[in-house]
């Protein structure tokens, strides 16, 4: 019978932000308010995933989609642990020390593919800073299993800055994952508060780098909006990012996840999310999806198509 591990208390999942003032969570508006999970599908995910002894970003950073995903069996993998060594203001993943690597996990993973029978898989991380190469190598190995298990499935993974750790983005992209995300998160002044273990342009250049190693290789970045944030400063990032020949821009809002993580300075309104996407297909990405519930996952099957059609018809188009 699958029986969880003890939850971990809020004190136990993010010691480091107990000495801070609560921020009361505001009450979420009528449009960003979804029901909670009950499908049988979300409950045969769970179990595959308990059973598997893996990991999903959907759980630990408590995503507002799982019923919806999980329902049709649509999983996003958090690789190299649950314990994140960061500890970024807006995230819900655990942080401390983490464990050792788990030797297994990438074969494990690419079990979990194979029985969704997932034609589309996101792969992600919580960030190791602990590690030489930051965990580069256990994407690789993640990738090459699943390849080896699901020929036919296209793998998208979205993955830390790797920060100081030499050639890994390099041998990553070596490993030729159908689409290489990583998130900017939010726009450059809001870095020492919201993500202050990152650098803005490291982010940036990352995502450079990886189309220059290979420019056949579908990039991706994502957004929160409603931290502060201005209308100006997100047009820029879309500049930056498209400067970076980045294809594919998320946008979600930001959802504060307890009391001791940064507040929502606003909801921002779907009509307003309309008027991103336009402004960001107007700027020449080959994909957008903004919208309040938009995360760096949600239909990605479905947008991956989506992008391959729209650079097919450029192609065409010459």
């Amino acid at each position: 019978m699958e029986q969880d591990a003890p939850k971990k208390t809020r004190e136990q999942r993010h010691p480091e932000k107990q000495r801070r003032p609560d921020s009361p969570i505001a009450r979420k508006p009528e449009w960003i308010r979804v029901k909670a999970p009950t499908s049988p599908g979300y409950h045969d995910t769970r179990k595959l995933m308990r059973n598997l002894n893996l990991a999903t970003v959907c759980e630990e950073a408590a995503c507002p989609n799982i019923g919806e995903c999980w329902k049709v069996k649509h999983a996003t993998f958090m690789i190299l642990g649950e314990t994140c060594t960061r500890a970024c203001s807006f995230c819900n993943v655990a942080t401390g020390q983490p464990d050792a690597l788990d030797p297994m996990e990438p074969a494990r993973v690419a079990i979990a593919v194979q029985k969704l029978g997932l034609k589309h898989v996101v792969i992600t991380s919580v960030d190791r800073d602990d590690l030489e190469d930051g965990g580069a190598e256990q994407f690789i190995k993640v990738i090459s299993e699943i390849r080896r298990l699901s020929p036919g499935t296209t793998i998208e993974i979205l993955t830390p800055d790797f920060k100081d750790k030499g050639d890994a983005v390099e041998k990553v992209a070596k490993a030729r994952p159908d689409v290489f995300n990583h998130n900017l998160e939010t726009v450059p002044k809001l870095y020492p508060t919201i993500r202050p273990g990152a650098r803005y342009f490291t982010s940036l250049e990352l995502l450079n780098r990886v189309k220059k190693i290979d420019p056949t290789i579908f990039t991706k970045s994502g957004l929160m909006v409603g931290l502060g944030e201005d209308k100006i400063e997100i047009m820029q990032v879309m500049d930056d990012l498209r400067a970076a020949n980045v294809d594919f821009l998320t946008i979600g809002q930001y959802l504060q996840p307890t009391p001791k993580h940064a507040p929502v300075a606003r909801f921002v309104t779907p009509d307003e999310f309309k008027s991103y996407e336009t402004i960001a297909r107007a700027k020449g990405f080959l994909m957008v999806s903004a919208s309040p519930l938009t995360r760096s996952s949600y239909h990605a099957d479905a947008d991956f198509e989506k992008m391959k059609q729209a650079r097919e018809a450029l192609i065409k188009a010459g």
